[in-house]
Formats: structure tokens, sequence, C-alpha cells
């Protein structure tokens, strides 16, 4: 592992997060068959432990946008690049995602969501940038995080570590 990531979050406190969330998720839509949808590619790990600590009945799908691809940085559009495969219309929807940071990919994603015709639309993020303003409610949040690159658990640094089992920040970004 590279001496410029400094553990974060540890795997045995993301797996509570991940069971927390999923309580909070199973106590809301007890009677219901929500459509989980992850946010490609950094929320794809957390996505596969959340959904299967929920023991009720529910239906995933996958939106991808493009915002970083292997840059440092974020651009300022971001746009759909990979479309829902289901029909949400009428349907009780989560997006969940890996991190909300500026809040610029899930505010394109509502309004790409809010298109579709849902019943309702609810947000899960396992960490969120502290002290930023983001416009929407946040329904799930796994932890608050202050400034700094992470990665690991699904989320990544141009197109790396997404492997790792922890959370780290990256001292060199």
């Amino acid at each position: 592992m590279p001496e410029t990531l400094k553990l974060f979050i540890p795997p045995e406190e993301i797996q509570e997060m991940v069971r927390r969330l999923a309580g909070e998720i199973r106590a809301d839509y007890s009677s219901k068959d929500p459509v989980l949808i992850g946010v490609l590619k950094g929320a794809s790990v957390f996505l596969s432990d959340l959904v299967r600590e929920i023991d009720s009945p529910l239906e995933i799908d996958f939106v991808q946008t493009s915002s970083y691809g292997k840059r440092s940085t974020p651009a300022e559009k971001v746009t759909v690049s990979r479309e829902l495969s289901g029909d949400i219309t009428g349907r009780d929807v989560i997006v969940v995602d890996g991190i909300i940071d500026r809040g610029h990919t899930v505010s394109a994603l509502l309004e790409y969501i809010r298109s579709k015709g849902p019943a309702s639309v609810r947000i899960c993020t396992l960490l969120l940038r502290d002290g930023k303003a983001h416009g929407f409610d946040i329904d799930y949040i796994g932890a608050t995080i202050r400034d700094g690159f992470v990665v690991g658990y699904g989320m990544d640094y141009k197109e790396h570590y997404r492997n790792l089992p922890a959370i780290y920040f990256m001292a060199d970004c």
C-alpha cells in the first residue's frame, strides 16, 4: 500500500455503518418494494453490502455519471453516461452513493430520476462531506467527513484503490 494513504475508517466500522443504514431503510420500507439505484462505480461495493443487510423485498438498478474519470478534480458538468435499465415510474427509489461532496452528481441524478416519474426519491450515502450546502435532503448518512480525498471501499483515485477493504485519506491530493 502506498505511503500516501492514511487509514480513516477500518472495515469493521464500515460494516457497522452499513448495518445501521440497512436497519433505517428496512424500518422505512418494511411494507414496500423500493428500487435502490447505485451510482457507479463508487457505490458498487457499498450497495452490495447494503442490500445483503436488508432482508425485505427490493430491486437494484444502476446509473453511471461522469465527472472525474481519470482526472484528479471533478468537471463542473455532470452527465448520466449509463441510464437506468428498468422502469421506476410510480416506484419508491433510494439513490445510493459512496460519497456526497459538492453535491453536483446527486443534483444531476435527482433531476434525471425525477424525470422518470418515481413515487418518491430518497438519498443514501456512506460518506457526506461536512460543511457543504447541497440544496437537497440526504436521508441516510453513514458518516460525515472532513476535507481530504478518500479512497477504498469502492471509491477511487484515477480508477485505482477501489478494492481496498477500508477507507483511507490520500495525503497527496
